[in-house]
């Protein structure tokens, strides 16, 4: 990639209303994100400014001070599993090692006010996971992701998935950990920008990260409606492994994990546990467009959608999702005037994209 490609990949995925599905989908069509970029104004029924060059440049640049780099989705050397969310991070920045990112993981999580007791299994499960040659994976929060990332740094290298930017550590007294973990082998890595902090609102985009990364997800210590259990369901909708570790009932940090093993998650008490249920691959779904962006081609290889493409896509839609090969079905359009229709429909937000490969009517176009 070249380095204007890299810098216009890191502006389209740091562009106000474009979310990373809306990535995929302009570098699908498109073919470049200097393409892409160059037709963000022109698409949909609002205007849709691209982030600044000259901010995109400034933190290229801070991120590479820190010894961090940005891996970009769909190239060479992203996280290859973490490639196969329809809504993976356009754009990862990483401190540490990116080989860290390729190797067979397992996520564990739980609580942030672990027992002594879940912190321990914590431990000594990411430390034999480790040992049995697997990456852990964890989300640096205090309780139980600071002790699997401690045990498994004893045996292996570990990622941590971090809610804020790379230059703010959360929370502070892990600040050191996060250091240990880049420097010795392992990774650290963020989607938000440099400089954000680490609301609340950002840790479930930083969940799906954590379960992304990972062949299957253990969790150790969950209350019901808790951000573990967010990472449960996200690891679930990816086709990722569950496991949970079992603990008393008379324990409240503790009833979400037991749902979870009634519910069909593996009932996990040590490491070959998890190794005997730990697939080759995650069972991942369909994706919405294709992963790779296709070779660039000409501006005229690409025409607009014809006259009335528009219509007729709007009158075969509505409020219930349809899968967009029905819709191909029945409209007379080819499939890349379809794809065309759709993208800048969504770009209008008349249209919503939906798992699945379905499309349904927002109302508010």
């Amino acid at each position: 990639m070249t380095p204007a490609e890299a810098l216009a990949r890191l502006r389209l995925a740091r562009t106000e209303g474009v979310g990373p599905v809306m990535v995929r989908r302009l570098l699908a069509r498109h073919g470049s994100a200097e393409r892409a970029l160059a037709a963000l104004p022109r698409l949909g029924g609002r205007p849709l400014a691209p982030a600044p060059e000259a901010g995109a440049a400034r933190e290229m640049e801070a991120l590479a001070r820190l010894g961090g780099r940005f891996l970009f989705a769909g190239t060479p050397g992203y996280p290859p599993l973490l490639d196969l969310l329809e809504d993976a991070p356009p754009a990862l920045a990483v401190l540490g090692d990116p080989a860290a990112l390729a190797p067979r993981a397992v996520a564990l999580v739980g609580a942030r006010n672990a027992s002594a007791a879940g912190r321990r299994i914590a431990e000594e499960l990411a430390g034999a996971l480790a040992r049995a040659g697997l990456v852990v994976v964890s989300g640096l929060a205090r309780g139980v992701d600071a002790a699997a990332h401690l045990g498994a740094l004893r045996a292996g290298r570990t990622v941590a998935a971090i809610a804020g930017g790379l230059d703010r550590p959360y929370p502070p007294e892990n600040a050191a950990l996060q250091a240990r973990i880049a420097a010795e082998g392992g990774a650290v890595v963020a989607e938000a920008p440099l400089g954000t902090a680490p609301l609340a609102r950002h840790f479930p985009r930083r969940n799906r990260i954590v379960a992304g990364l990972a062949l299957g997800v253990v969790v150790v210590e969950a209350a019901p409606r808790s951000g573990s259990l967010i990472t449960a369901r996200l690891a679930l909708e990816a086709g990722r492994e569950l496991f949970a570790v079992p603990g008393s009932p008379l324990d409240p940090r503790c009833r979400g994990s037991n749902d979870l093993i009634r519910q069909g998650a593996h009932l996990t008490e040590t490491a070959e546990d998890v190794l005997a249920h730990l697939p080759q691959a995650p069972r991942a779904a369909p994706p919405l467009a294709p992963r790779r962006a296709p070779p660039p081609r000409p501006a005229a290889e690409e025409p607009p959608p014809p006259a009335g493409a528009h219509g007729q896509v709007l009158e075969l839609l509505g409020p219930s999702p349809i899968a967009v090969d029905d819709l191909l079905r029945r409209c007379h359009l080819s499939p890349a005037a379809v794809q065309a229709v759709l993208l800048e429909l969504e770009l209008a937000g008349s249209v919503e994209m939906l798992p699945g490969n379905r499309v349904a009517l927002t109302g508010r176009g």
